[in-house]
């Protein structure tokens, strides 16, 4: 009875352990992207008083999933001038999507990229494209476009770039190199695209800086 008992308990694993294998998906299969999770943005001001307080405490209002690009863009914040003037009051973002930061100025976002299995396939996300917004996108991408690899583009900026999450090749004319969740990057200038090979988004925050074009002499660097 004993050997008889030990006997089914070995098939029932054996079956459970097959049924898992058949219904878990298939390693070589991309992760389908997750609904974008909302951004909590918090500004400071003050009040009437010069006090100090939280002015806002909310998810950022402007998001946009730009299916052409499988790219999912919110807008966090901008500055028109530099010096800066914090006694303004209103949201900066409010108005049309823009790549590019105001003349003097600065834009602070965040870019969730598809993988590039989604991003560059036929159906790069499930959303619909969006229209031709006049954000100067599509001209930097047409403009910018390489045999190297799709999405190059170049932006009169010096950008911050952290990723908070997940990986991304940033690749150049010449070069690549993986990031990863923590690591940063300073683009000054050049012409580059964003690959990511994995099968999860990756989550990126930018600020882009006005800046003149780079000049190609012996003295670039």
């Amino acid at each position: 009875m004993l050997d008889l008992f030990r006997r089914r308990q070995i098939i029932g694993s054996a079956l459970g352990f097959l049924g898992y294998l058949i219904a878990r998906p298939a390693l070589s299969d991309a992760v389908a992207a997750p609904a974008s999770r909302p951004i909590r943005r918090v500004v400071t001001g003050t009040d009437a008083a010069g006090r100090s307080i939280i002015k806002s405490d909310s998810a950022a209002p402007h998001v946009y999933r730009r299916g052409p690009e499988g790219v999912v863009i919110t807008e966090l914040w901008q500055t028109t001038s530099s010096p800066d003037d914090n006694s303004t009051s209103g949201d900066p973002t409010d108005g049309p999507l823009q790549l590019m930061p105001p003349k003097r100025g600065s834009v602070f976002r965040i870019i969730e990229f598809m993988p590039d299995a989604q991003r560059f396939g036929a159906a790069p996300l499930k959303a619909p494209p969006a229209p031709d917004d006049g954000s100067g996108i599509d001209a930097a991408l047409k403009k910018g476009a390489s045999a190297r690899a799709p999405g190059f583009h170049t932006t009169n900026t010096t950008d911050y770039v952290m990723v908070l999450s997940g990986e991304i090749y940033a690749l150049t004319d010449k070069d690549e190199v993986l990031l990863k969740a923590g690591d940063v990057l300073v683009q000054r200038g050049t012409s580059h695209a964003w690959n990511n090979r994995s099968k999860a988004p990756a989550s990126l925050a930018f600020v882009l800086i006005d800046a003149h074009p780079l000049q190609l002499d012996s003295k670039s660097g």
